[in-house]
């Protein structure tokens, strides 16, 4: 078997076996076979695709390449939630308590967040003390215990993909949705849970910029876990404008809180209910979405949900106390805000792309995962798609530590469109793919 025969078997749009893929894959996870030849395969699947069977034997010729996370030592049905990312996406934070709090064990191993804030781990790191880092065993005993874990992820999971995503990333075929599916899956698969929820971000906040592309995503997505005898469901969601109204780490972690507690923004708190519904039913702890949303908002009113996310601070040494007291936290205490001036006016758009990079202007976030972040800093949005704005109004506040607040303040106005006609607010959720 030779590499250049199977790139020009993919430039010619045939489809390759199960062992040609597992070929390449391992010849170059072992450094068998050369960049210029992986890179030339990959420019070739961009162009040409994937069938299904195809995406399948990819996935999991990459998984192969490194550990799986064996689950089984887990009592109960455990589920795994992946969003693909997005502005102010803290959803984790809340879906994952308040699914445990209904009966299901969340086992959720999470990355580094690059781009305009941090992924969950950071906004976890926020909250004094709380330790990402568990071993096998730690974060097991935690599961079988509490119900749930959020941890960070192994770097001996899928290593192939950690080296293909990096040679994506400088020969252009990040955007290949065959690629695109089997990195994500390639790690959702390896860490075994019984069911996989995913989130796909659509919008100039997120990576899949139309309804289209992210749908032809999700069903690849879903074809792929349901192939390797997963239970698989994904939700669309929209991304034009921030998820909730705070965007930064800490900042985050306070709107979670609050969102457990039951006063969480509107938006967030009916997409986080329609995560859990989707995961109690896939689950089977519900027979419908009647039942489970039934079940979801009890969690939310008795407080269980706010629980067991305390329960989780405290197993992983974080200072549980945060839960009442935000001044624990140490969000920025230098806020500035973003005043509106002009005539009575309703939001029409609110790019989410522009409210990221002022928070990345700010500290928020990081362009390599090497860089250190400001975790104290954010955007808190005062005024959303549909609200009426008038003069003098604060249209955001702007948590900072003095860096770049002028071009900060110039990127929120930016991100603001108004109308004279009043404006419907924004349907989260897009469409669901199961």
């Amino acid at each position: 078997m030779r590499m250049v025969d199977l790139i020009l078997k993919k430039r010619n749009g045939e489809h390759l076996t199960e062992e040609e893929i597992h070929y390449i894959i391992d010849g170059y996870t072992n450094k068998k076979i050369p960049d210029y030849q992986i890179s030339s395969f990959l420019m070739a699947v961009y162009f040409q695709g994937m069938s299904e069977e195809e995406q399948l034997a990819f996935t999991n010729a990459m998984l192969n390449s490194g550990e799986k996370v064996d689950l089984s030592k887990i009592k109960g049905v455990t589920c795994d939630k992946h969003s693909t990312g997005g502005v102010g996406d803290k959803t984790s934070l809340v879906v994952i308590p308040l699914a445990s709090a209904c009966g299901v064990k969340m086992a959720k191993m999470s990355g580094r967040g690059l781009g305009h804030t941090g992924g969950t781990l950071d906004k976890l790191e926020s909250i004094p003390g709380f330790k990402i880092e568990l071993s096998a065993d730690e974060f097991f005993d935690q599961v079988n215990a509490i119900g749930l874990s959020i941890i960070g992820q192994t770097a001996n999971i899928a290593p192939a993909d950690k080296l293909l995503y990096a040679l994506r990333d400088v020969t252009g075929t990040i955007e290949s949705i065959p690629l695109i599916a089997s990195s994500i899956m390639s790690k959702k698969i390896a860490s075994c849970a019984d069911t996989i929820v995913l989130d796909v971000k659509v919008g100039e906040g997120a990576f899949m910029k139309d309804l289209k592309s992210a749908e032809t995503l999700a069903k690849a997505m879903v074809k792929i876990g349901t192939l390797a005898k997963r239970k698989t469901v994904a939700t669309l969601t929209d991304m034009s404008e921030p998820l909730g109204d705070a965007v930064g780490n800490a900042v985050e972690i306070r709107e979670a809180i609050e969102t457990l507690k039951g006063n969480g923004p509107k938006d967030f708190t009916e997409l986080c209910i329609s995560f859990v519904k989707e995961i109690l039913v896939l689950c089977g702890i519900c027979k419908n979405d009647s039942e489970a949303e039934k079940m979801t908002l009890e969690a939310i009113n008795n407080r269980s949900g706010l629980e067991k996310f305390r329960q989780m601070v405290k197993w992983q040494h974080g200072d549980e106390r945060v839960c009442d007291d935000y001044e624990l936290l140490h969000i920025s205490k230098v806020t500035k805000p973003v005043i509106y001036h002009g005539e009575p006016k309703y939001v029409e758009k609110l790019n989410a792309l522009d409210i990221g990079e002022a928070a990345m202007l700010l500290g928020a976030g990081r362009e390599t995962k090497e860089e250190s972040i400001d975790l104290s800093v954010g955007i808190v949005l005062n005024k959303k798609v549909g609200d009426l704005v008038k003069d003098n109004d604060v249209l955001a506040t702007l948590y900072t530590n003095n860096k770049n607040i002028d071009l900060a303040k110039e990127k929120v106005i930016e991100a603001y469109k108004f109308s004279e006609q009043k404006v419907e607010r924004i349907n989260k959720i897009l469409e669901i793919v199961r």
